[in-house]
């Protein structure tokens, strides 16, 4: 029995025939958005923390004014959809004056651009507490018992991946 085998020449212009009509079919937009373009990300969670070193004997006073004028404000973002969720903690024991906290507040963002969107918070501000001279007061205290301050953007790191 004898097999017919195209020659090379043959067989390029099939090749080439078969691309030039695989490549001119019409693909719907719908297609092209699925395979053509890159994925589209979901919107990932963004996480700060907020460290907070206050002078020696002022860690309830701070959180105390902590409690009263600054988390009902992050309460507020949280009904907007800007903050997800808001968790405080204290140390249980002390540390060494050089690593030392006293409150440590976890932001979790709705994502990174809400987080960095430079938001006023001025109309929150004067809605939450009308009495704008005594919030500036305590807002004032809050700081001047702070010793340090600095925030942490941080990022989970999965253990299993290799």
């Amino acid at each position: 029995m004898h097999i017919a085998i195209p020659s090379r020449p043959r067989l390029l212009a099939a090749f080439i025939f078969a691309l030039v009509a695989v490549l001119s079919f019409p693909v719907s937009s719908t297609l092209q958005s699925q395979f053509f373009t890159a994925p589209q990300t979901t919107e990932k969670p963004y996480v700060i923390e907020y460290y907070y070193k206050v002078k020696w004997g002022h860690a309830d006073e701070f959180i105390a004014l902590f409690k009263k004028n600054h988390y009902p404000v992050l309460k507020k973002e949280i009904e907007m959809g800007r903050i997800l969720k808001v968790f405080a903690q204290v140390p249980r024991y002390h540390a060494t004056e050089d690593g030392r906290w006293d409150f440590r507040t976890t932001i979790v963002f709705k994502n990174a651009q809400i987080a960095n969107d430079n938001f006023d918070s001025a109309p929150l501000l004067k809605q939450l507490f009308p009495d704008q001279d005594s919030y500036k007061k305590e807002e004032q205290r809050r700081f001047e018992i702070l010793d340090a301050h600095w925030d942490l953007p941080i990022k989970d790191s999965d253990l299993d991946s290799h």
